[in-house]
């Protein structure tokens, strides 16, 4: 099929949800940090989780009937963990979701949990393609995997492409960790800010890096120079489970975070929301670790290995960064009236957790991807809500 298509130049203009496109002797890596980001800080665990181009998707108006998208994949793969599904490739058609696809091949990068060990293999670059679509002039969104690296390599379709215009929806820009990456999702369409822009209508920058929410001053710097109507930052568990920081120096952090944001967005409506429920950290300080009894079983199962007594000397819970994010931003509100605090066990609490228990223990499933999503865009963008 591909013999009958035309090659669409993969430029800046087709692609939403990107900081950054980076020209490769390959192909094209949507990045989700800045060039000079990354090079400040290269970190494998954040390099990985920003190439990975959650809510990353490329939008066209087309009569085209065909769309192929050629790239090559870095999945990842687990030692000791079952496989992992292959990254979903979606496809809609004014704004409906209609098909579906994965790339065969790629690269597979392997990591050892215990150890930190990684290893490459290469492979080679494989197609996904949709066929059968509308013959008409339409909007075409293609959105790549959240939860594998994706580079592209060609688009090609059977008509002429050009950009999609942007309408007048609001730029939502909002930063997290692996819940809001997207862990455990089954779509790049189903991790719940994905779900909560749908429902509120707004265009998804997002900027959720597993395991890698840790008010580092590169992201920070990073939200502010990226345009926005409005922001929201969900912060904590990962200050927790890599036991990163005490009570002192997160309050110390979390001012200049907000503080950096605010340089670029001075009075952009912006939501600080702290973290869901996740009962093994609620009240037992980090690091979080793998629980060795399940590795090489079906699911792999996350435990706290703090002391709770160590509290009193300022380690952090999810109990103890609430109560402080909640106080910070209350004194913070007085000159700052456009900030606003959201807790996140309003998004999935304690009754969510005995429908839905976290599978890991530490991110939530599928339909609590749903739930979240679908309650954020009530609670923030709702007629009342602070993103409103």
């Amino acid at each position: 099929m591909t013999d009958t298509l035309h090659t669409i130049p993969l430029t800046s203009d087709l692609v939403r949800g990107a900081i950054e496109l980076e020209h490769t002797p390959r192909g094209v890596q949507p990045h989700r940090l800045p060039a000079w980001a990354r090079h400040q800080l290269p970190d494998p665990q954040l390099l990985m989780a920003e190439a990975q181009p959650s809510g990353v998707r490329l939008v066209l108006r087309t009569t085209a009937t065909v769309v192929e998208l050629e790239t090559r994949p870095t999945r990842i793969a687990y030692v000791g963990a079952p496989a992992r599904p292959r990254g979903v490739y979606e496809l809609l058609v004014d704004g409906v979701p209609t098909a579906a696809g994965v790339v065969d091949g790629g690269d597979v990068l392997s990591i050892d949990m215990t150890t930190g060990e990684r290893t490459m293999l290469a492979g080679e670059p494989g197609v996904v393609t949709f066929s059968g679509l509308p013959a008409r002039d339409k909007t075409v969104e293609l959105w790549l995997p959240h939860n594998e690296l994706t580079e592209l390599v060609a688009l090609r379709a059977d008509a002429a492409v050009w950009p999609a215009p942007s309408g007048d929806r609001r730029v939502w820009l909002h930063h997290g960790s692996s819940i809001s990456h997207g862990s455990n999702a089954l779509t790049p369409t189903g991790t719940w800010p994905a779900i909560a822009a749908r429902t509120a209508g707004v265009e998804l920058v997002n900027l959720g890096f597993g395991g890698s929410a840790l008010l580092d001053p590169l992201t920070a710097r990073t939200l502010r120079d990226t345009p926005a109507d409005v922001i929201s930052v969900k912060m904590g568990i990962n200050l927790v489970n890599l036991d990163g920081m005490r009570l002192r120096v997160f309050t110390a952090a979390m001012h200049g975070f907000l503080d950096t944001i605010r340089d670029g967005h001075p009075h952009t409506p912006l939501l600080l929301a702290s973290p869901i429920l996740c009962p093994i950290h609620e009240d037992t300080p980090g690091p979080g670790m793998p629980d060795p009894a399940t590795l090489g079983t079906d699911t792999v199962r996350f435990m706290a290995t703090g002391n709770p007594a160590d509290v009193a000397y300022g380690k952090l819970t999810l109990s103890v960064i609430r109560e402080e994010m909640a106080r910070l931003v209350a004194a913070r509100q007085r000159e700052d009236p456009a900030l606003h605090y959201l807790d996140g066990r309003v998004l999935y609490g304690e009754a969510d957790a005995a429908a839905h228990p976290l599978p890991d223990a530490l991110h939530p499933d599928a339909a609590s991807h749903e739930i979240i999503g679908e309650r954020f865009a009530q609670v923030a963008f709702g007629p009342r809500g602070p993103l409103a």
